[in-house]
């Protein structure tokens, strides 16, 4: 039997020697696809951002790790007991050492699965824990966000990173990690027993260990670029769901049903081909690591078997019958953790896969940040000056250019120009939703990126033409989940902006269940709402986006004297393309392509004869026209 040594001694120091190798060319690659900035991370990378929010439940994983101790115990101890009870079932054996060896068993499989169902209820509610807390901290990140970037990133995409990838994290935390720590402490105990017990039939397992590391690196490499098919394919439906569902009562209108259908079969297809390589590349791993399990098991019986039969020895080693079936069990203890692997890894890789496209929105570092020395204001009076202030969305496409302008506090200041004149964009500048490039904007004389955004934004009050209404009650609306505000105080408000006048016709009253974006409502009624939640704010600056367009004439009327009764309140600007609801503000600028042309009065800038002029005789002739 001795002319099997050199041949199976040389195949386990190859085996090794390729071991060493390929987790080299591994960790080399790994190290290659962390740089550039598609975020292909490296497992290591993305291996110590997770362990960030697992680093707070250290002392739980330490318990979880001493728990597990008993079933890698079972592991180990339990091949050798069914080694020993077989050899005293074939030969003479006495009926309580038998007995003891079952007992021991036993006891040892019972306190397994006791340490095993304690092992997975820690582990669920700590991995929800991290779960939880990665969902919080991606959906805080996300509101800090720019304006620009949220523009920039489909709403589709954010709800699938904050809900369907962090719960493909979750596997990580209550199976995956634990489970790799686990098998790979079996795998090491198991190789150990076996050395101890007969190291010839060891070295035989061992010339097989490179084949299954080799397959296990590149089963890695394809099934990451499987997954991150099926993550993009995922996305890409979440966020044409999330747009055309929004926008469905259009798709009807104009019987576009079967383009958007076409559309979205070609991306559920890309999505089915992504799943059918997923599928395919571990189909094709788990079945090839069982090869090499069944031809190890060929190979201990026909080698193990031969030697049995010439005397029990083995490469010079002695060994029994129970030697022969402990191994059985003990190369079937090595491989049921790699076969596992197949499950792991395919878990894994979704993880990472998630993991990936999460760190990518971490990674986005918002735009319009606080300074290092930002400030608080406890009040601001609402003076607002623009010194020579340039801006463009787009490089070197101004949207405003050189514009300045002064408005006092408490005053009633309206824009007013065509479109794309940059109306709008001033009133985003005011709230620090864009950074301008050049210039200045002050305010009570404090340059606005010197306050913080927090402080800044609390003080103004945003009145736009596109309502946005939350799921929930009318009160919630109005309060935005401030619970400090009292009913009295909601109705107060209410009947300052005339809300109340169809609030008080509704059977729930505040309580009124309000749908999805408030479509069960006018859009006079959700412009009322709009102005009740802004005045119980009590901000010091008020602004009007259109706040008057799309709304019926009644409508109209109740909302021109809650205006009225607004202007009271503190500086107020406007932007507004019927000029009959500006004709009374303080002063009017006119703007033109990012400039202003005109400014004054009504009556000042109508004596002009200009650019306000034509506007308002426009206007009037459509309205006499219609009339």
């Amino acid at each position: 039997m001795y002319e099997y040594f050199p041949l199976l001694a040389v195949g386990a120091v190859v085996g090794a020697l390729t071991l060493c190798f390929v987790l080299a060319y591994a960790f080399m690659k790994n190290k290659k696809e962390a740089i550039g900035f598609d975020r292909n991370m490296s497992d290591r990378e993305i291996i110590q951002r997770l362990m960030h929010y697992a680093k707070p439940h250290a002392l739980t994983f330490v318990f979880i790790g001493l728990i597990m101790l008993f079933s890698i115990a079972y592991d180990i101890i339990s091949p050798l007991l069914i080694g020993r009870i077989e050899e005293m079932v074939k030969g003479e054996f006495v009926l309580s050492d038998l007995w003891k060896n079952v007992i021991v068993y036993a006891s040892i499989l019972v306190v397994s699965l006791i340490s095993s169902y304690v092992q997975a209820i820690l582990l669920q509610k700590t991995g929800q824990k991290i779960l939880s807390a990665i969902r919080e901290d991606l959906f805080v990140h996300i509101e800090s966000l720019s304006h620009e970037q949220l523009n920039a990133i489909p709403v589709g995409k954010l709800v699938t990173r904050v809900t369907n990838d962090t719960g493909a994290i979750s596997m990580m935390f209550t199976n995956i990690l634990v489970n790799l720590i686990k098998n790979a402490f079996v795998i090491i105990g198991v190789l150990a027993a076996m050395l101890m017990l007969n190291y010839a039939l060891t070295l035989l397992v061992l010339c097989f260990v490179p084949f299954i590391v080799i397959f296990t690196l590149i089963f890695r490499k394809f099934s990451r670029r499987a997954y991150r098919r099926v993550k993009d394919g995922t996305t890409d439906i979440n966020t044409y769901l999330s747009e055309n569902l929004s926008g469905i009562k259009i798709t009807q209108i104009f019987n576009r049903e079967e383009k958007k259908l076409e559309d979205f079969s070609r991306r559920n297809k890309n999505l089915s081909r992504s799943k059918q390589q997923q599928i395919l590349v571990f189909g094709i791993f788990r079945p090839t690591v069982y090869m090499l399990y069944i031809s190890t098991v060929l190979c201990l019986f026909y080698l193990a078997g031969r030697g049995y039969i010439h005397g029990g020895q083995f490469l010079g080693q002695a060994f029994t019958s129970g030697t022969i079936v402990t191994f059985y069990m003990y190369i079937s203890k090595f491989f049921n953790p790699i076969q596992s692997l197949a499950e792991q890894f395919n878990w894994l890789q979704s993880a990472f896969a998630s993991a990936e496209k999460i760190f990518t929105i971490f990674d986005m570092e918002p735009k319009v940040v606080d300074a290092e020395d930002a400030i608080e204001l406890d009040d601001i009076r609402g003076e607002i000056e623009f010194r020579h202030v340039w801006f463009a969305y787009v490089p070197d496409e101004w949207v405003l250019k050189d514009v300045s302008f002064h408005v006092n506090a408490g005053e009633n200041v309206a824009f007013v120009g065509s479109t794309g004149s940059g109306k709008s964009t001033i009133l985003s500048l005011i709230c620090r939703n864009y950074d301008i490039q050049k210039g200045e904007i002050l305010i009570d004389g404090i340059d606005i990126r010197k306050i913080k955004l927090s402080c800044l934004r609390s003080h103004f009050g945003q009145m736009l033409q596109d309502v946005f209404l939350f799921s929930g009650t009318i009160r919630s609306n109005i309060v935005l989940r401030r619970e400090d505000i009292s009913d009295e105080e909601i109705m107060e408000a209410c009947r300052y902006v005339n809300a109340d006048s169809f609030i008080n016709r509704l059977e729930g009253g505040l309580d009124e269940i309000v749908r999805e974006r408030g479509n069960n409502f006018s859009s006079g009624q959700r412009q009322l709402l709009s102005f009740a939640r802004t005045i119980i704010h009590k901000p010091s600056v008020m602004i009007l986006d259109e706040a008057t367009a799309n709304i019926d004439t009644e409508t109209e009327v109740l909302i021109q004297d809650s205006l009225e009764k607004m202007k009271h309140i503190g500086t107020m600007l406007i932007v507004a393309h019927r000029l009959s609801t500006i004709q009374h503000a303080d002063r009017i600028y006119v703007l033109s392509h990012g400039e202003i042309l005109e400014q004054g009065t009504h009556n000042e800038l109508l004596a002009q004869g200009g650019k306000y002029y034509g506007l308002y005789t426009l206007q009037y002739h459509k309205q006499q026209m219609a009339e």
